[in-house]
């Protein structure tokens, strides 16, 4: 499912209206769930209608005959109250903004089951939803031509990518492209700390700015100095403030062009940092190891890329620890693969509890973890590391649970650790290549033991 999750969203990169979007959906559906066709509708609060998103948004039509009509008001109005419905082979399945219907997909399902398809939809149809509403704020867009065909060839950027390190950037330079004479700012709000982060340039020193953050709320519009010469633009998705961006004239007063500018753009900003975020949560189980929460070794072999690219940048210092439990095989073997996957798992647990928020632990395949140290001197490295050795080994792990019938309940395991430092000569492989050769000296040594790579 998470593979079928992944398409769609590549699909989708190369979807920048509503024709390409429903050609595109109806053509992935039919390749991977049999449909015999889709239609999408979508509810116009300016006009009050149900609209086919086929159709151009800047223009009223009608959508169909009024029986036919009659016939999807019917069906949209249950999907207020459920989330699917199914009615003489035709599957209706709600698309929602938060907890408000917008709209929904009519499905032509005959001859298919549609258990797989609903529980796809259950996954997309948020996805979905997302970029209709993207594409709908990009056609209302088109009062300002030449504003528009910029948006669009700027989103067309933005939609490739994923990481709001790199979204924020693109925003900022966007905004600024359009208001000029004036300083912009992006802040994201950290909810659970009710703060505000400073995402875009690297720093703010106007306290006025800083004070003016703590009135904002869900249902602000623009807010302005008593000067008029900054605004404060929330960013909004879905009911929930997730963050402002602030222009702040060098010269005049914000004239009504720029705040128009400025308003759309947080829109489209909110939708695609909301967009971004969802995708972080989906690629969240891909990203990470199922059975430890660690990265899995393709997303830990992009974060050693970062990090020693960092260190060599920044001239930081960086070690690496690569770590085996001693004699895994005779656990599977002795008490199957159940117990095996619990001690992975404690492990795994104990690792990660010796460790600080920014230090990267990953699962390197089978019973072999990686750990990365950033701003850590060697010394401090083989500290951590016998740190690790000794709680691993005071553990004793309950396998009476997963095997009830052995008269073992409780076993223990060790570790070997091999640990080294980055040097600003070495290449990115080399920085595990190293630690592993150090880790293959502690096992071929006598194992539970920590063994710092000695350079040549």
């Amino acid at each position: 499912m998470q593979e079928k999750i992944k398409n769609l969203l590549t699909i989708f990169n190369d979807t920048f209206s509503a024709k390409s979007i429903i050609t595109a959906l109806s053509d992935f559906l039919v390749q991977n769930f049999g449909i015999n066709g889709l239609d999408i509708y979508i509810f116009d609060d300016t006009t009050k209608s149900l609209r086919d998103f086929s159709k151009n948004w800047l223009y009223i039509e009608e959508i169909c005959t009024k029986s036919t009509a009659a016939s999807l008001y019917s069906h949209f109005e249950q999907l207020k109250s459920k989330t699917c419905l199914e009615d003489n082979k035709i599957l209706y399945y709600g698309l929602y903004k938060g907890s408000q219907i917008i709209g929904m997909l009519r499905i032509d399902v005959s001859f298919i089951d549609t258990e797989n398809l609903l529980n796809f939809l259950d996954i997309a149809a948020y996805i979905i939803s997302l970029k209709i509403q993207n594409v709908i704020l990009s056609d209302k867009m088109q009062k300002n031509v030449e504003f528009h065909d910029s948006m669009k060839n700027i989103a067309k950027i933005i939609e490739t990518q994923y990481e709001l390190s790199y979204i924020i950037p693109l925003i900022g330079e966007m905004i600024d492209k359009f208001v000029s004479n004036h300083l912009i700012y992006i802040f994201l709000r950290d909810e659970e700390n009710e703060t505000y982060n400073l995402c875009w340039p690297n720093s703010c020193r106007d306290e006025k700015i800083l004070g003016l953050l703590s009135v904002l709320t869900p249902n602000s519009d623009c807010v302005m100095t008593a000067d008029k010469k900054t605004g404060l633009f929330p960013l909004v998705t879905e009911g929930k403030l997730i963050g402002c961006v602030v222009a702040k004239s060098t010269e005049g007063k914000l004239n009504e062009k720029e705040v128009e500018y400025i308003e759309q753009l947080t829109n489209q900003a909110a939708t695609t940092i909301d967009r971004a975020n969802v995708y972080a949560e989906i690629l969240k189980h891909a990203t990470l190891d199922a059975l430890t929460g660690f990265y899995n070794r393709r997303q830990l072999e992009e974060r050693i890329k970062q990090e020693v690219s960092g260190a060599k940048r920044k001239n930081n210092a960086l070690c690496a620890i690569m770590i085996d439990i001693d004699f895994f095989k005779n656990v599977n073997d002795t008490y199957g693969h159940a117990a095996g996957d619990l001690v992975l798992k404690t492990v795994a647990h104990i690792i990660k509890s010796q460790l600080r928020e920014y230090d990267i632990a990953g699962r390197y395949g089978g019973e072999e973890f990686t750990v990365l140290l950033p701003f850590t001197q060697i010394d401090a490295a083989k500290i951590v590391a016998e740190r690790l050795r000794k709680a691993v080994e005071r553990k004793s792990i309950d396998i009476s649970k997963i095997v009830a019938d052995s008269v073992t309940k409780t076993i223990k395991v060790t570790i070997s650790l091999g640990v080294y430092q980055l040097n600003n000569n070495d290449e990115d492989a080399e920085l595990l290549q190293k630690a592993d050769e150090a880790l293959y000296q502690a096992k071929s040594s006598g194992r539970n033991k920590v063994v710092v790579y000695e350079i040549q």
